[in-house]
């Protein structure tokens, strides 16, 4: 699954720590997140979609081969 929360997080300023901080996780959670090897569970990616102020829906998108899935 292809995300937008490195693009929104360093629009913000925010280093990966600070991401990782404010929603109670490790950086290296976020770092797995960021580069699609873990994808959140559902109250994590709401949790993004609050922070960020944008819908589930925005900030993730389903890989091509997976969007029936």
């Amino acid at each position: 699954m292809r995300n937008h929360i490195a693009t929104l997080r360093t629009q913000r300023g925010w280093t990966q720590q600070d991401l990782a901080q404010q929603l109670g996780v490790s950086r290296q959670t976020i770092i797995s997140i960021e580069r699609g090897r873990h994808d959140p569970a559902l109250a994590l990616a709401f949790r993004l979609a609050a922070l960020f102020e944008t819908s589930v829906d925005a900030l993730f998108e389903p890989d091509a081969g997976n969007a029936g899935d």
